[in-house]
């Protein structure tokens, strides 16, 4: 899953984004509708390769080995994390953010159309549901989801293990981990939320902070989707 790729490994993001100069620095406004429209361009990017691209890009991975595909897909979406981490330059962060979203939209090709329309209208309705409540109570509570990032950190790491050594070596298949996962991701909407507006208002921490939400947004729609596809 995303989230094993995505654990926050890269807190030194942190101090860079707070220690950016004044020079870039945006209004308000601008810097949520920046935020705002970079959000909104990386989930309609996965939509629209969902919707026209899911049965080429299947066909064209036949037969391709399922490592060979998690290797495409990690060592892209680590560069693209890592060029965000990394750099103060916008137009860089937007290569790394795309190197992201791009590798996402394929993984999403290969899971979405195993679900029926149904099921994934409901989950997309869920994941809008849910995204703009926590953005919601972000903004009018900052400080109780500024105080989370510890707790929800290592409630992450802890879960990823326990995932895995229940799924690999123990062979559970229930919804348990999913649920875990739907109220981390929840809760981490509203942490990087408040977050992106305790930054410096740059162009670069726009981009930078969108990725942070877009793959939380990411995360909670495919285990929504695991969920609710069990129910089917």
């Amino acid at each position: 899953m995303a989230e094993a790729t995505f654990v926050d490994t890269f807190n030194n993001r942190k101090q860079a984004r707070l220690e950016s100069g004044e020079a870039d620095r945006l209004s308000s406004r601008s810097f949520n509708l920046a935020l705002t429209g970079m959000l909104a361009y990386g989930l309609l990017l996965n939509a629209v390769m969902v919707y026209y691209f899911a049965e080429p890009l299947t066909n064209m991975l036949v037969g391709v080995s399922p490592w060979m595909l998690l290797l495409g897909y990690i060592v892209p979406t680590l560069i693209g994390v890592l060029l965000a981490a990394k750099s103060t330059n916008p137009l860089v962060s937007f290569v790394g953010y795309n190197l992201v979203v791009l590798p996402i939209g394929v993984m999403l090709t290969l899971i979405v159309p195993g679900f029926s329309a149904a099921v994934v209208t409901k989950a997309m309705t869920l994941t809008g549901m849910v995204t703009a409540t926590m953005m919601l109570l972000a903004l009018i509570k900052p400080s109780f989801f500024l105080g989370l990032g510890r707790t929800l950190f290592f409630a992450l790491i802890i879960g990823i293990v326990a995932e895995i050594v229940a799924t690999w070596l123990l062979g559970y298949r229930g919804a348990l981990f999913d649920w875990l996962f739907v109220i981390l991701f929840s809760g981490y909407i509203g942490y990087d939320v408040a977050k992106s507006q305790a930054y410096p208002k740059t162009l670069d921490n726009a981009v930078d902070s969108a990725l942070d939400i877009y793959l939380d947004i990411i995360n909670l729609f495919i285990r929504l989707l695991s969920i609710l596809g069990r129910r089917e």
